[in-house]
């Protein structure tokens, strides 16, 4: 089935200060700050939502079709996409822009300076739903706020269901909009975080938006993740990591193994399930696309995690 994967395309530059920024910030001093950290390891990944969600998909024999802006710079990742037979045609280059990008340096408390730089991924609106063909399934996942917007509307009167995935664009809406991309979207998918904000700016209770929605998907971390659906929660438990490395990517990863699911006609446990084992499995890798599986070792792992087979 073919799905429709609206969201940004970026690189993540993550670096490491093998020290602690408490012992170089002076908190009396904080209206001056003025610091500098040398960072001996650097690392450029590969990711954006888009990106991540698109790579696990694939990984798992899905075909998912990336609808996203990028910039002069996106060169590299153009021979990626094309390594793993990811098309490339509604990816649309915005020209004299870069390509969304964080930088993040890291100290030995995990704590976490980071820039982001959104460049052309402020330009999502020029896509439209419309001009990709063949979409059974979509998703609007965090992006360029009016692109957001403009893409689950058009998702709504073209009569596609999709999924919306606010992730960290969450705060750029009002409740008022967020109420809106509910009343649009067939599905919603949040974190534990995302979901007590949404309810927040909502005013509304997850089991009342829940009732406008066909599913309506809370990941819990190492918790698991719980599944409103058909009236009923569905509590799904944790898949255990083979080792913890990076959360970074792990949500995307989540959300492609429930489109796989949805798009196969699974039930809401199996696909919680699955969508949760495919976090597990990219937790144990840093970055969000250096992990590799294809889906006989994902169907054997969840065999031997969950009891019963796909």
């Amino acid at each position: 089935m073919r799905t429709l994967i609206c969201g940004s395309m970026a690189f993540d530059t993550i670096m490491v200060f093998h020290d602690r920024f408490k012992n170089h910030i002076l908190p009396e001093q904080i209206h001056i700050l003025n610091v500098a950290f040398l960072v001996p390891d650097l690392r450029r990944e590969f990711g954006g939502c888009a990106g991540n969600i698109a790579y696990n998909l694939k990984l798992l024999g899905g075909e998912p079709v990336i609808m996203a802006t990028v910039g002069d710079d996106f060169g590299p990742y153009v021979g990626r996409l094309d390594g793993l037979g990811i098309g490339r045609e509604h990816i649309r280059n915005i020209a004299g822009s870069y390509t969304a990008q964080a930088f993040i340096t890291t100290d030995l408390d995990d704590n976490q300076i980071t820039a982001f730089h959104p460049g052309a991924m402020n330009s999502a609106h020029e896509n439209r739903v419309a001009d990709a063909a063949g979409i059974k399934l979509g998703i609007v996942a965090p992006d360029g706020r009016q692109g957001m917007l403009d893409h689950a509307r058009q998702f709504h009167e073209a009569g596609i269901p999709f999924i919306f995935d606010p992730g960290q664009g969450l705060p750029m809406f009002s409740g008022v909009e967020l109420q809106d991309f509910v009343a649009l979207a067939d599905y919603v998918a949040v974190n534990d975080y995302e979901a007590e904000l949404l309810q927040e700016r909502t005013g509304r209770k997850l089991e009342v938006l829940a009732k406008e929605v066909k599913a309506l998907v809370v990941t819990l971390g190492a918790k698991g993740s719980r599944i409103y659906a058909d009236g009923q929660v569905h509590d799904i438990p944790p898949a255990k990591p083979r080792a913890i490395m990076d959360p970074t990517g792990c949500g995307d990863a989540y959300r492609a193994g429930l489109m796989y699911a949805m798009s196969n006609g699974f039930d809401w446990s199996t696909a919680g399930r699955l969508a949760g084992l495919l976090g597990s499995i990219k937790i144990a890798s840093r970055g969000g696309q250096n992990h590799r599986f294809d889906f006989a070792e994902v169907a054997d792992h969840f065999k031997a995690e969950f009891g019963y087979a796909l």
